[in-house]
C-alpha cells in the first residue's frame, strides 16, 4: 500500500497540491491527469524517492521494486536488445556476480547464482526482451542496431522497453503512447492489462486510459481528486459536479446544443450504416464529455476558408517512399467532404504520403492534381522544430499577418491559452505541449481548406486533445489524419485507409474492426468485393469447398507439426524438472552438470513459449477461414 497524507509539494513560488490524501493499493491501475505543468511528474518524483514533500507524509513498503520509464535517452554503442536487457538491474548484477564468482573458480557460489538465475526467469531474459521489441514494432533485424542509429521517437519505445523489462511492484509511466502508432499502442494496453503490479500512468489518451485503469488521479485547483472507474467514468462524475455549479450553466447549455446540431449533420451524411452507428454513439457521449471540460482554457477554431473547391485533390498512380517505394499505386480522390483517416504500422508509408500531399517531398512515381484555390494546413512534428525560439507567440503572430493589430493577436493566442506573460515569453522556453499548440494555432488562423495533420495530439494534455476535437468537428473542409488517438479518429473522420504490405485501399469498416484484426494479428486491408451471386451453381459450391480444404491443409499442417513438437519440448522438460529434484546433482563434482540443465531447461522454456505463441496464432487463422 502506498498513502500519502496531508500532502503539500511545491515548485518555485507555484503549489502543486496542498494537504492531499490518497491511498493506492496493491494491484491497482491509475490514470494520472491533469493539465501541462500541474505536477504529475513531479508526483511520479516523489514517488521514487527524487523529490521531498515540503509537508505531509509519504508511506511505502521499503522493499517495493519500482519501474519507471525515462524520458530522455542519449547516443549509446550498446545494441537495442542489450539496452533493454539492462532494464532488469537484477539479472543484470546476478549476470556480473556470476561472472565474478567465475572468475574467482568459487564454484559453490556460481551454483547458487545459476540457482538465483533460474528463480528469476534469467535464461529466458533475451527471450523476453525480443518481445516486448517486437510489440512495440521494433523489427528483429534492428535488434543488434546500436542506440545511437535510432531517432529520439524510437529511443522513447526503447526507454518503455526497458521499463517493461524491469521485475517491478510499482511501474510508473510517463506519456508512454506518444509517439507510437495504432498497432503498439494496442499491444501496450493488452501488456499493462496483464501487468500484475501497481500501475500509475500519465496519460492523455481517454482511450487507452479506458482499456488500461480503473481509478483516475485528478489534478485539481491545488488539490488531487481520487475517482474510482476508468476515464469515462471519471468525466461522468466531473460533469455530474460542474454541471451544479451555476456559473458553468448557461455555457453547458449553448455547447449541449452544438453538439446536437452536430450529431444530426453527421447523421444525415454518414454514407455507412455500421460506421454510422459507432459514431452517433460516439458522439452522444460528448454532451457529457464536454461538460467535464468547460472550464477548459482552450477554445478556437480553424478560421473560415475563402475558398473551397470541390475537387481538392486527385492522386494517379501515385508511388511514395525514398530509394524504393514504400506504397505503390495509389489512386484516391479528395473531395470538399472528405475527412480520411491513415492507417497502419510505423514505417509503412502513411508521413511521406502526407509530406507528398503538402509538397514537401516528391512522388516517385505518378502525379497530385490540386485545385487551384487550394490552401493546405500541414502538421507534422518537424513543424515544431522550424519555430523561431528567440520569438514569442505574440511576435511570431505578427509575423504571420502584419495586418494584424496586437489586440487581435493577443485575443486569438488567449484561445490556446498564450495568455498574459506566456504570449510575450520567448518559444525556446516552451515544452513540447506549447509549442504544439503554437503550431496549430499558426495553421488555424491561415484559413486552410485542407488539413494534413501527423499525430497533432502528441504531448498535448486532455482538455486541448478535446478543444482540438471540436474545432475538427466544426472545420468545413477537407482532412487527412494520422493518429494513434482514437478517440480524435472516432469523432473527426468518416472514411478508413489502410496501408499494408505495400497498398492503400479502402478500409471497409470502423476503428473497432480494424482494432480487433491489429489484435487478432490481421492487420490488413478488408477487400471490397461485390456480394457473391445467388445464382451459385452446386457445382462451383463443391469447387470452393475443395479450394478452402486445400487452403486450410498446409495450416492444418503446421498446427499438428507445432503441436508434435510442443509435446517433445513439455516431455523434455518435465524429464529435467525430475532430474534436478535429485540431490546428488548439488554437490561440487556435478556443478557443471547442474550448470547445463539449468541452461538448457531455461532454453527449452524460452522455446515451447514461442511454439505456443505460433500455435494460438496458427489456431485462430484456422478459425477465421
Amino acid at each position: 500500500m502506498i498513502s500519502l497524507q496531508n500532502a503539500t509539494l511545491h515548485r518555485g513560488v507555484k503549489s502543486l497540491f496542498q494537504d492531499a490524501s490518497l491511498v493506492i493499493h496493491g494491484g491497482q491501475k491509475l490514470g494520472v491527469i491533469g493539465r501541462n505543468g500541474s505536477g504529475k511528474t513531479s508526483l511520479f518524483a516523489c514517488l521514487q524517492g527524487r523529490l521531498s514533500l515540503d509537508r505531509g507524509e509519504l508511506g511505502k513498503p521499503d522493499d517495493l521494486r519500482i519501474a519507471v520509464m525515462a524520458q530522455e535517452t542519449g547516443g549509446s554503442d550498446r545494441s537495442a536488445l542489450d539496452f533493454v536487457v539492462d532494464g532488469d538491474s537484477q539479472f543484470r548484477n546476478l549476470q556480473q556476480s556470476l561472472h565474478q564468482a567465475e572468475l574467482a573458480g568459487d564454484q559453490n557460489r556460481v551454483a547458487h547464482l545459476h540457482a538465483d538465475l533460474d528463480r528469476i526467469d534469467g535464461y529466458t531474459v533475451n527471450h523476453r526482451a525480443e518481445k516486448l521489441l517486437s510489440g512495440l514494432g521494433f523489427d528483429p533485424a534492428e535488434f543488434s542496431n546500436p542506440v545511437s542509429s535510432f531517432s529520439g521517437g524510437w529511443r522513447v519505445r526503447l526507454n518503455l522497453a526497458a521499463a517493461l523489462m524491469a521485475p517491478s511492484d510499482l511501474l510508473l509511466l510517463d506519456e508512454p503512447t506518444n509517439h507510437l502508432d495504432l498497432e503498439a499502442t494496442l499491444w501496450l494496453e493488452q501488456w499493462l492489462v496483464a501487468y500484475q503490479g501497481t500501475l500509475l500512468i500519465i496519460s492523455h489518451d481517454r482511450e487507452f486510459l479506458d482499456k488500461v485503469v480503473g481509478h483516475i488521479i485528478s489534478f485539481e485547483g491545488g488539490s488531487l481528486q481520487l475517482y474510482r472507474g476508468n476515464y469515462s467514468a471519471y468525466e461522468k462524475q466531473r460533469a455530474a459536479r460542474l454541471a451544479l455549479e451555476r456559473a458553468s450553466f448557461e455555457k453547458q447549455q449553448r455547447r449541449r446544443q452544438e453538439i446536437e446540431d452536430f450529431v444530426r449533420r453527421f447523421r444525415a451524411k454518414a454514407s455507412k450504416a455500421k460506421q454510422a452507428q459507432s459514431r452517433i454513439k460516439e458522439l452522444e457521449r460528448m454532451e457529457t464529455i464536454e461538460l467535464a471540460h468547460v472550464d477548459s482554457p482552450f477554445q478556437f477554431r480553424f478560421r473560415k476558408a475563402d475558398r473551397l473547391p470541390e475537387h481538392m485533390l486527385t492522386i494517379s498512380h501515385l508511388d511514395v517512399g525514398f530509394d524504393t517505394p514504400l506504397v505503390r499505386d495509389i489512386n484516391l480522390s479528395v473531395r470538399a467532404g472528405s475527412r480520411i483517416g491513415l492507417l497502419g504500422v510505423n514505417g509503412s508509408g502513411k508521413s511521406t504520403l502526407l509530406k507528398i500531399l503538402a509538397g514537401e517531398l516528391k512522388p516517385l512515381a505518378g502525379e497530385v492534381q490540386t485545385a487551384r484555390h487550394l490552401r493546405v494546413g500541414y502538421f507534422a512534428q518537424h513543424q515544431v522544430d522550424v519555430l523561431d525560439g528567440k520569438a514569442t507567440p505574440l511576435e511570431s503572430f505578427l509575423r504571420l499577418d502584419p495586418n494584424a493589430d496586437q489586440q487581435t493577436g493577443r485575443d486569438y493566442l488567449g484561445g490556446f491559452d498564450f495568455r498574459g506573460d506566456r504570449a510575450d515569453s520567448r518559444i525556446e522556453s516552451f515544452s513540447g505541449g506549447e509549442k504544439v499548440r503554437l503550431a496549430l494555432a499558426t495553421i488555424a488562423w491561415l484559413k486552410p481548406n485542407l488539413l494534413l495533420l501527423d499525430e497533432p495530439t502528441n504531448h498535448l494534455d486532455l482538455d486541448m486533445r478535446q478543444a482540438l476535437n471540436v474545432a475538427l468537428q466544426e472545420f468545413e473542409g477537407a482532412i487527412i489524419i494520422i493518429s494513434h488517438d482514437r478517440y480524435l479518429l472516432n469523432n473527426t473522420v468518416n472514411e478508413f485507409y489502410a496501408i499494408n504490405k505495400g497498398r492503400l485501399s479502402l478500409f471497409d469498416g470502423d476503428l473497432k474492426d480494424y482494432e480487433k484484426q491489429v489484435q487478432n494479428g490481421y492487420a490488413q486491408t478488408a477487400a471490397q468485393e461485390d456480394p457473391s451471386d445467388d445464382r451459385t451453381d452446386r457445382r462451383a459450391q463443391r469447387q470452393q469447398a475443395a479450394a478452402r480444404r486445400l487452403q486450410l491443409a498446409p495450416l492444418k499442417k503446421q498446427i499438428n507439426s507445432l503441436e508434435q513438437n510442443m509435446d517433445k519440448v513439455s516431455g523434455r522438460l518435465v524429464k529435467i524438472e525430475e532430474l534436478l529434484l535429485d540431490g546428488y546433482l548439488y554437490e561440487e563434482e556435478n556443478r557443471a552438470r547442474l550448470k547445463d540443465l539449468l541452461q538448457e531447461q531455461g532454453a527449452l522454456k524460452g522455446q515451447l513459449e514461442e511454439l505456443e505463441e505460433t500455435w494460438l496464432e496458427l489456431s485462430e487463422q484456422y478459425q477465421e477461414l
